[in-house]
């Protein structure tokens, strides 16, 4: 297990070396100046070009990207051409949202998705069935903005339950937060949770025609037991692998999520900074969000073990 890790977190530096490559060249080769979007529509062609210099944007592209790579490597990753602050720290003043918000979509997605594919399976080709498979190819159809401006229009608008926008920190207010949290959270979570579904149902209908399964019925263990116990568990390994990779689209979704309901997190703050062509912040947001999809997947692979021990991963 332990040498599997070690391999695995070798191979991230590969990754971030793609990733960084990937990224580096699609923002530097995007129409705009930083330096004229800094200095304004009034600033002359002198003072532009005397600010590219300062921010060295008129070094070769490669020399800028190598530059910037080994600095990421040690931790650097340039300060803000706009905020004019270290990139790391304007990300970690908005990790916070982000973070929050992705965690309460994931639960969302769980809470949401694995009883709606249980549920399904165990009413398989009932009216119930299709009625939630219905809802579930909905969820996965309808964008997460879209539903966003829809939850707006219900909750804010028309009933005026919750708050429309904004973010209050949890060590503030927690009503508040939780009040301003679920419209975005739901929004974002909704759609995975279709895809999670259908997975589930489609997973339990294989292992609910298992042998081990008609044992433990013909045994009289109670149906609820032998759902949840025998059946439900060895159904879940296959949506792990679901529930890790969402956490990309999760975290993508929270980009335009956190524009609509103007949640001060990373996703906004990239969009932004692309306005602004503030190179670093876009650079640094980016990596940031793969590396973090890298280790969740890493997490994945390490959890099959313990989600079915059938599982055995390589390099033990």
């Amino acid at each position: 297990m332990l040498t599997y890790i070690l391999r695995r977190l070798v191979l991230l530096i590969p990754v971030i070396l793609i990733v960084g490559l990937v990224v580096f060249t699609l923002v530097h080769v995007t129409p705009g100046d930083p330096a004229a979007v800094i200095l304004g529509d009034q600033a002359t062609p002198e003072d532009v070009e005397a600010l590219r210099d300062q921010l060295g944007l008129n070094d070769p592209l490669p020399v800028q990207f190598v530059t910037w790579f080994t600095d990421m490597l040690r931790g650097d990753f340039g300060d803000s051409i706009f905020l004019g602050i270290p990139v790391t720290e304007a990300l970690l003043d908005r990790v916070a949202p982000t973070g929050l918000l992705t965690i309460y979509a994931l639960i969302i997605q769980l809470v949401i998705g694995v009883p709606l594919g249980v549920i399904a399976a165990l009413r398989a080709g009932s009216v119930v069935d299709r009625a939630l498979t219905a809802l579930a190819i909905s969820g996965a159809a309808i964008p997460n903005f879209f539903l966003g401006i829809m939850l707006i229009l219900l909750f804010a608008v028309t009933l005026q339950w919750l708050p429309s926008v904004g973010y209050v920190s949890p060590t503030e207010d927690f009503s508040g937060h939780i009040q301003r949290m679920i419209m975005p959270a739901f929004a974002l979570g909704f759609s995975t949770a279709g895809l999670l579904a259908r997975l589930i149902r489609s997973s339990m209908l294989d292992v609910l025609n298992e042998d081990y399964v008609r044992t433990a019925f013909a045994k009289g263990l109670a149906r609820r037991d032998v759902v949840i116990r025998h059946a439900l568990r060895n159904a879940l390994v296959p949506a792990i692998t679901v529930v890790g990779t969402s956490l990309a689209a999760l975290l993508g979704g929270a980009v335009v999520t956190e524009t609509v309901f103007t949640i001060p997190g990373m996703g906004r703050l990239v969009v932004q900074s692309i306005s602004r062509r503030d190179y670093p912040i876009i650079q640094g947001a980016v990596m940031a969000i793969a590396v973090t999809y890298v280790l969740v997947n890493l997490l994945v692979d390490i959890l099959y073990v313990y989600a079915d021990p059938r599982v055995r991963l390589g390099g033990k």
